[in-house]
Parts: structure tokens; sequence; C-alpha cells
């Protein structure tokens, strides 16, 4: 009998070839609009919080508890470098590294601006900077005490300085005596956002520590993961290291906002598609009630014939599900075969300033997940099948002699 459904169901989705021909380009359509517009979004949101984590940077991080709050060189880590690196040398860690992380003011002869003074060991950050060392202009940091600073292309053009020019870089000691140094410019550095240009400096982590009077004393430890959406094992392995006199906190409680916008994204990635489907939903709906319609007098001859209800309202199921199941493939080929060309980025530059509030960067790079793909179909399908139900349920409750009677 399923076999038979199945028959008859292609048979009737094909009596009308212009209409069913509409059907699947409106469903083919839609459907590669919700996949292509969230390969899109996801792309957008999965870049902003990988630059996020960068900055930051590591997937866990340890602080003086009063560092978050007041982010001073008072507050620093109660464990010194020698402590650390017994702690977490032997550690089965991605990467990890301390550094100094203070708000300072930079200077030139032109111009000064407020920055945070990353003071680093370039070995240990190299994994986990946002700075692709090797296409830094000049050069970057070659130890953690190397007497040069390198600082971001836009604060040098702030500043109106240049590679091989002096600057001043300043900020608090310990006993809230100004600490300074002039240093030289020996690279500067790209992102993907003028801000983090702006914002950052990089010195040398024994260098600052001399400069504020703190040696052997660190501000944060980072450590990275495999895998930024689960770093609770990172995050358990660093916790079993130390004890409560530091505070270990996850990327997403550093920074809410990119953690908030990973939790949403997976809402909204259903939201759309629902969204999406409703709009197809009234042409779905439309199509099967002209269907039956057109049928009438042929459901009240199988009904007489000895056709059971129930066999009439899964003929009309099945042929939904098949039109659906078409819609679907056309839509997920069309989704892919225009996504994967994209997957080495779309210049987006002409609106970077809006983008750059946001926090994203002006190259987007869509990103196609087979999780999204799935969610899609599975909501159009289950979806789709509740929307056939209304027609089909109404085709398998005529009475065959008035159904006959119809013209």
């Amino acid at each position: 009998m399923l076999r038979v459904l199945f028959m008859l169901a292609w048979r009737n989705l094909w009596r009308n070839h212009r209409r069913t021909f509409i059907m699947l380009a409106a469903i083919g359509t839609g459907v590669w609009a919700m996949i292509f517009m969230t390969a899109l979004t996801r792309g957008m949101v999965d870049q902003m919080i990988s630059d996020g984590i960068k900055e930051m940077p590591g997937h866990v991080q340890m602080h003086n508890p009063e560092f978050r709050d007041d982010p001073s060189v008072n507050n620093l880590i109660a464990l010194d470098d020698a402590e650390l690196a017994a702690r977490f040398e032997d550690a089965e860690f991605k990467a990890w590294a301390s550094r100094v992380r203070v708000p300072a003011i930079v200077t030139s002869e032109r111009d000064s601006r407020g920055v945070t003074l990353l003071g680093i060991d370039p070995v240990s950050e190299r994994e986990m900077s946002f700075v692709n060392y090797d296409d830094v202009a000049g050069r970057f940091l070659e130890s953690s005490d190397d007497k040069g600073i390198v600082i971001g292309e836009k604060l040098a053009e702030i500043l109106e300085t240049e590679i091989g020019k002096r600057i001043v870089i300043m900020s608090q000691d310990p006993d809230n005596e100004i600490a300074d140094r002039g240093l030289r410019v020996v690279g500067l550095f790209t992102a993907s956002t003028s801000a983090t240009e702006e914002t950052y400096v990089f010195m040398g982590k024994k260098t600052a520590q001399k400069m504020l009077g703190i040696e052997g004393a660190t501000t944060e430890v980072v450590f990275l993961g495999d895998d930024y959406r689960n770093v609770d094992p990172l995050y358990d392995a660093v916790v079993g290291k130390v004890d409560g006199n530091v505070e270990i906190s996850r990327w997403y409680d550093v920074n809410t906002y990119l953690g908030t916008m990973m939790g949403v994204m997976d809402g909204f990635v259903l939201i759309w598609v629902i969204v999406i489907f409703l709009a197809l939903s009234f042409g779905l709906v439309n199509t099967l009630v002209m269907a039956v319609f057109e049928r009438i007098r042929e459901i009240g001859l199988m009904l007489a014939l000895g056709m059971k209800p129930g066999s009439i309202l899964g003929q009309i199921v099945i042929e939904s599900m098949l039109l659906l199941a078409i819609g679907l493939t056309i839509g997920n080929v069309l989704a892919v075969i225009t996504i994967l060309p994209l997957q080495n980025g779309i210049d987006i530059s002409i609106v970077a300033d809006g983008m750059e509030m946001m926090g994203a960067a002006s190259m987007l790079y869509p990103a196609l997940y087979a999780n999204d793909m799935i969610l899609a179909n599975a909501v159009v399908l289950i979806l789709g099948f509740l929307a056939s139900l209304s027609p089909a349920w109404r085709a398998s409750r005529y009475e065959p002699v008035e159904a006959i009677s119809k013209v």
C-alpha cells in the first residue's frame, strides 16, 4: 500500500507542471536563502569571536582577583615567573604565556595616546597572538628583554611616528609613581580592525617588568586550548594547578559581549529558518489545497471503491514531502555552489566603519556548517509535514457521494 501511495503522490505532483515548478523554485530559493544568510552571519560571528579571543588572548585567563575591576600594576598575580613555570611548564596545554598587561600612555614628538601595554615573551605568545610576526613592518620583538617597541600602523599614523623613531611609554609603578622609558619603534603591526591597531603596544616582558619595578611578577597568564566552544576541560586543568589566591576565567567571562554573541547565534539560526519557512508555508498549503480541490471527484471515487481515509491523508502528506524533498535538494545544492567559492573572503570594506563598530573585520568569510544545513532541512521537513496535515485531513473527510457529485 505504501508503494502505491508513493506512486499516486508522484503522479499527482506532476499533473500541473507549472504549479509544481513554481513551488519548487520558491522552496529552493527559500532554502538557499536560509543556508546562505546563515553562513554569512555565522562567518561574521565566528570571526568576531576568533579575533576577540586572539586580542585577549587565550581561552582561559588567570588574574589577581582584583585585576579585572582595577587593571593596574598593583594587582599582581601572587605567583612569580619561577613558580608559574614550575606549575605549568609540563602541563599538556596547547600554549600558555605570562605577561604584563597595564594601561599606559605613549607619546611621540607630535601627539600622545592612551594604550594598553603588553609586556610579552614573543616566543610563548607566537601561537596565540593576533599579530602575525612575519607580516610586521620592520620586525617583531625577538625576546622578552628586547629593548624595542612594536605599535600598530594606525597608532603610528596618529602619533606621526615611524620605524626607527623613539617614543616614550609611561605608566604607574606599584608605589603610584610615574614609570617611563624611551624606546625605539622596531615594528608596525596590522590587525583586523583599526581600533586594535590604536589600542595595543608590545614590549619585551622583562623590559616592562624592569620599567615598572616588578621584576619576576606578572598581571596575567593566558592559556590556549583546542576549541573555543569547549573550554571547560582546559579551565578545570588550570584550576587544578593553582590555589584560591588567583581568579581563573573563561574567555566568555572576560568578554561577555562575544560570549553572548555565540549563544545568540545558535538561537538566531533556528529563528531565521522558521521565519523563512513561514513565508513558504502559505505557498505550500495553497498548492496542496488547489491540488485537492482539483481532485475532489477522484478522491470521492477512491473512497467509494474502498480506499481508507487514512490512505487519502497519507497520499497528500507524501505528495507534500516529495515536493519539499526536491525543493530542499535544489536549495542545498545552490547554497553549496554559491558559498564555497566565497570562502576565501568577501571584501566588505565599503562598510568597514560600520562593521568595525560591531567588532567585525572588513573581510567576511562565510562559514558553512553541516549542523546548520541539517537544522534547516529538518525544520523545513517537520514544519512542512505539519502544514500539509490540514489539506490532507480535509481531503480524507470527504463523503464519497458528496465528492463524486461535485463538478
